[in-house]
């Protein structure tokens, strides 16, 4: 059936309550949200001259009026066909990372390695998204144990750093989005480290050599991935932006001009692949107590900085208990820590109170639902997210599903609430993810990031990777509980996601992009449970990504009003954004800030275990399964 035939096919009455139904205008658009790219299709797209031809040095080929071919079986919005196999699978943002995840797997290494080595081959072929400058998160399934382990690999802020002087750096009440003030200690290589020794199968220093191979002898950089590059380069390069200093980021990732590479494009990083010799031959301690930290310690210093090797070499990767919450049927597993992947199970918890398949897949009652539990969601992680090493997180309150019935009780199918504020406790990005899963039944859910777009800016003398800008998320409001502190965790946007049913494992999945995370995660999970697609059309599937709730770093969102701003992709009928914003959602226009996915899905035929794998459109990557 085809799409509109689909739409067409579904009773009024499911797609809207009466006050739903009336078309009206569509709402104010509105700009690109910070720390998001994508080139924005206005509304009006369609009352302007349509181009004939792609023109040269154009990112994109907008036609509002042509659509993509017919598929023959699926839904007609997905982009290809999951990927099959019986020995392992693994999915990435970029196809030379997933090949040498496949590669680990065939020679005998478990999904963790595969893991690794695909990180590690991210850090050099998307590092807009990626890098061991950042942190990594990931969930397991352990088949020995039968359950969901957690690894959490956050930094923390330098020690030598205390509030007083981030203040005195701070723009409008919050910290700044680049520059040393914002670095934290770097936690992907402990990581590694972590689940190498508790899962790894292959020698250490083998799971470097396909991403030291790729920085050496070079590798062409695809479309999305050499876009970012060139804007983060255009905004190292603006003049009072608050870097210390930018010749290294120029010099590392600005190719012969300074200014990125453009598609296709070979891209060489020596730099990196002698850091990542070092690791691989040195281990993570490496990275922390060895040279390496010392290189770090030394250009800190010269910049006026304040990472030092003291901070690297008290860090330590932890084995953490995963939350969990059934939504029909269906558990899906989140890491608290000082995550916000609380959000999702909040969601869910509130979104199993209403009928969401009765509504219908992209109705206007389905989306306003969604929206709204967001809405509610993320004011109790503005409110109460934070490192529980430093505050008490109200975790069993906040994932029950006595609390998320009352939060549900606020919310009404056609109307939008006016104020949201979070509850009253009881007293007492930018983003890469991964999937991989091997022939024993152990499957990684990795996610790891810079955070906003490449990072900070900064690049240590000669180790070719950029360090995080993960601190611009403390808070710098007295009592908060996401205060800056030394030696203090940042708030973190980065989480994996993965679901079980009876007791098996079933999708290890997640969607990059800040606070889009836990909004994509949710419309993955009731995209297949309550609206039964597959593991790829759930992917492909048209989004929503609503901007303008209270942040953690104590900094609302400008200019959005009360109500925020809905941004809904091009493919939600329009009758759908029509009615959306009838009822009062300030509707915007697509930005490229809808999340990218990967997933691997686990499944018995029989008693042979089959793996599925979906890579979606929206990044330059692919799955892949043997």
């Amino acid at each position: 059936m085809r799409r509109r035939d689909f739409i067409a096919a579904i009773p009024a009455a499911t797609l809207a309550p009466a006050a739903l139904a009336q078309t009206g205008k569509v709402g104010q658009q509105g700009a690109p949200a910070e720390g998001q790219g994508g080139a924005p299709q206005p509304a009006s797209a369609a009352a302007k001259p349509l181009p004939q031809r792609w023109a040269a040095g154009e990112d994109r080929f907008v036609r509002p009026d042509v659509h993509a071919g017919d598929r023959p079986v699926g839904a007609s919005f997905a982009s290809r066909t999951a990927v099959y196999g019986l020995s392992g699978a693994a999915g990435s943002a970029h196809p030379l990372a997933t090949q040498a995840g496949i590669d680990i797997l065939r020679a005998g290494g478990s999904a963790v390695d595969a893991a690794i080595a695909i990180n590690a081959c991210l850090g050099l072929l998307e590092p807009t998204s990626s890098g061991i400058g950042g942190d990594a998160y990931a969930m397991i399934w352990d088949p020995k144990a039968a359950k969901v382990v957690g690894m959490a690999s956050s930094g923390a802020s330098p020690r030598g750093l205390d509030l007083a002087a981030v203040r005195a750096r701070a723009k409008n009440g919050a910290l700044p989005a680049l520059g040393a003030v914002t670095v934290s200690v770097p936690g992907a290589v402990a990581s590694w480290g972590a689940m190498h020794a508790r899962y790894g199968k292959l020698p250490w220093k083998a799971l470097f050599e396909p991403a030291i191979r790729h920085a050496e002898t070079g590798a062409p950089v695809p479309d999305i991935i050499a876009y970012y590059i060139r804007r983060s380069l255009a905004a190292f390069r603006r003049p009072n932006n608050g870097i210390e200093e930018v010749a290294n980021a120029l010099r590392t990732y600005g190719l012969a001009d300074g200014k990125g590479p453009a598609a296709g494009q070979v891209f060489r990083n020596p730099d990196l692949a002698r850091t990542y010799r070092a690791i691989a031959n040195g281990g993570a301690k490496a990275f922390y107590e060895g040279d390496l930290a010392r290189v770090m310690d030394r250009y800190f210093k010269r910049i006026g900085g304040w990472l030092r090797y003291e901070d690297l070499a008290a860090h330590r990767a932890e084995w953490i208990e995963p939350n969990r919450t059934d939504y029909r049927g269906t558990t899906v597993h989140a890491l608290a820590a000082n995550t916000q992947g609380l959000a999702t199970l909040q969601m869910l918890n509130i979104l199993e109170r209403f009928d969401l398949s009765g509504a219908g897949f992209l109705s206007p009652l389905s989306i306003h639902l969604q929206a709204e539990a967001k809405r509610l969601a993320y004011e109790d992680r503005a409110r109460y997210y934070a490192d529980p090493k430093f505050a008490r997180v109200p975790v069993e309150w906040l994932i029950s599903k006595e609390y998320a019935a009352e939060r549900a009780k606020l919310i009404r199918p056609d109307r939008l609430m006016t104020q949201v504020s979070p509850g009253q406790a009881p007293s007492r990005g930018d983003t890469t993810y991964f999937s991989c899963a091997d022939q024993d039944g152990m499957m990684v859910s990795m996610i790891q990031s810079n955070f906003r777009g490449m990072g900070s800016g900064l690049v240590a003398d000669g180790l070719g990777f950029m360090f995080q800008d993960r601190g611009q998320l403390f808070s710098l409001k007295d009592g908060h509980p996401n205060i800056y502190a030394p030696g203090k965790r940042p708030f973190q946007t980065i989480i994996p996601g993965f679901a079980t049913r009876n007791g098996r494992p079933w999708m290890s999945f997640g969607v990059m992009g800040g606070d889009m995370q836990p909004q994509g995660q949710v419309q993955i999970v009731t995209d297949r449970v309550d609206y039964g697609l597959e593991i790829q059309s759930a992917g492909d599937a048209p989004r929503w990504h609503h901007e303008g709730s209270s942040q953690s770093m104590g900094e609302d969102a400008p200019n959005l009003g009360p109500t925020g701003l809905l941004r809904l992709e091009s493919g939600v009928p329009d009758a759908t954004r029509a009615k959306l914003a009838e009822i009062g959602w300030r509707i915007g226009d697509p930005d490229g800030g809808f999340g990218r996915y990967q997933c691997v899905e686990h499944r018995m035929d029989g008693a042979t275990r089959v793996y599925a794998a979906a890579s979606e459109m929206r990044a330059d990557g692919c799955a892949m399964a043997y």
